[in-house]
């Protein structure tokens, strides 16, 4: 069966069953803050400017990176990787701690993936990290570690034509994709991708046998004399030289064979395929990868499935498929919009998993993943998500509002255990330090207690053109599913020039 998983890809890939899948395809954003940003802006029309994107920062150096970048040495021992690759790391860590620590968070948080990626992925299977030249050398050596130098296939180049040049360096016209394979013994069909022969190629078959085959004329030359071109080559240089021709025909041309540099343009404003996603890749880079290292009901795993091109690209290629976002926006997206185009069916053709429908599933949602939990609450409520999981003094999302002055906020905070009054009195505490923060909403899984009503009540009214909207309010998860959202002013939709993606229902 075919899977859409919204939530943390590692925490998903844990479940996984080893040695499960074909392929993976991984396009990680290296500021996945901006991209996150970007796709709920693109999908909902709401206004993030840029001074409050910093609010979010996935690559942060902080203590739980930390932690995890001193267990990376002690999971690649478990995983039976050479113990100088391990030093190696431990020295990387080291160079990189004080040096480009957003550098550092961003290879532990990949490092810590990839190892997963190669537990699942089948011997015979092959991987594709579609990767940002500022890290593409460092993400080469932690490769090298996990899948073995000795399975390092390719370095290719994805060029595109359109771009603007800079005046202070040489134009950026191409990203990196690095090509592993499990083992030695991987599936790879070169002659699915072939590039067809070019108008000029084709018309040098210019001969016709007795059978009305087109062919050309090859001179297999003897020793001590040069090979014959197809150019000097006649029909009766043929009959007085037959043993040193040969006819090369054209219905025997595969094509050919794609070297290590693509060039596909990218989905610019004009494209048909454009669906608002800051980071989309075009169906034609994935189709070559699909067809090259996968067989018909193969299965294809993308962790960071985005707006969803390779879910697409399997589909066209009757591959079976494996999509992971962390953002409920890309799910949506994908239902609404591929899966839609192809009259395919939730349960029947794909099923989705990590959304909860009640708030039973709520409820195991944050037993397993609190984090995750809280994404969801944000985004279902229409939010975005502070995307920090340490130190963010309450506050895991914001919804922006635009007033005759400013733009203005409500920032969000989920709890998903017990809750007490003075989580209220947390947010009052916000209300009062953030001169932009005019509303706070606060979503619990149990309900809220007589105090914390009244701690909310006491924190008052804001007025806005006449009305007035309680300052702090509490919904609960069931009151999500009855259909309530918060009480503030109307959030102003930006024009979307590209004619897009409208807002989502989540």
């Amino acid at each position: 069966m075919n899977k859409l998983f919204y939530g943390d890809n590692l925490t998903i890939m844990r479940r996984m069953i080893s040695e499960s899948v074909d392929l993976i395809y991984l396009d990680p954003p290296f500021n996945s803050n901006r991209s996150y940003n970007l796709l709920y802006k693109n999908t909902t029309g709401l206004p993030i400017p840029e001074q409050i994107e910093a609010f979010c920062d996935t690559w942060e150096f902080d203590y739980e990176k930390s932690e995890i970048a001193y267990e990376i040495p002690n999971i690649m021992q478990e995983y039976g990787i050479q113990k100088d690759v391990v030093q190696f790391w431990y020295y990387l860590v080291l160079a990189l701690k004080s040096s480009n620590p957003r550098l550092l968070a961003y290879l532990v948080y990949m490092t810590i993936r990839l190892i997963e990626m190669h537990r699942i992925l089948k011997p015979s299977g092959s991987i594709y990290l579609h990767c940002d030249p500022t890290a593409s050398h460092y993400l080469k050596i932690i490769m090298d570690s996990i899948f073995g130098y000795e399975n390092f296939r390719n370095e290719i180049a994805w060029c595109y034509k359109s771009r603007p040049q800079s005046k202070r360096y040489f134009g950026k016209k191409h990203d990196i994709i690095l090509f592993y394979s499990k083992t030695n013994n991987y599936y790879f069909d070169w002659q699915s991708v072939v590039r067809p022969l070019s108008e000029t190629t084709i018309k040098k078959y210019r001969l016709l046998d007795n059978e009305g085959r087109k062919y050309r004329l090859q001179g297999r030359g003897i020793t001590g004399s040069p090979i014959r071109s197809a150019k000097d080559v006649d029909t009766k240089w043929e009959e007085t030289n037959p043993e040193l021709v040969v006819r090369d025909y054209l219905d025997e041309k595969i094509g050919v064979a794609l070297e290590d540099w693509w060039i596909i343009d990218i989905i610019n404003q004009s494209s048909k395929e454009r669906l608002g996603y800051p980071t989309q890749k075009p169906l034609a880079l994935l189709d070559i990868i699909i067809k090259a290292s996968t067989k018909e009901n193969d299965i294809v795993f993308d962790p960071f499935c985005g707006c969803g091109t390779t879910i697409e690209a399997a589909i066209m290629n009757q591959r079976q498929w494996i999509g992971c976002d962390i953002a409920i926006h890309s799910i949506k997206l994908i239902q609404n919009t591929r899966l839609k185009k192809y009259a395919l069916n939730e349960n029947s053709d794909y099923v989705i998993e990590g959304i909860p429908q009640s708030t039973e599933q709520a409820q195991y949602l944050f037993e397993q993943d609190p984090f995750q939990f809280q994404y969801w609450a944000v985004e279902k409520t229409g939010g975005f998500c502070s995307n920090k999981k340490t130190a963010d003094k309450g506050i895991d999302g914001r919804i922006y509002f635009e007033t005759e002055k400013s733009l203005n906020s409500m920032v969000l905070s989920v709890k998903g255990g017990n809750v007490k009054p003075s989580d209220i009195r947390d947010l009052r505490g916000v209300l009062e330090r953030e001169s932009s923060t005019e509303l706070a909403g606060f979503i619990c899984l149990k309900e809220p207690t007589k105090a914390m009503i009244q701690e909310a009540d006491a924190a008052g009214f804001y007025e806005y053109q006449g009305v007035k909207y309680p300052r702090i309010q509490i919904l609960t998860i069931q009151d999500i599913f009855d259909g309530k959202r918060w009480y503030c002013p109307s959030v102003v939709k930006t024009v979307r020039k590209d004619k897009g993606q409208a807002y989502l229902a989540l």
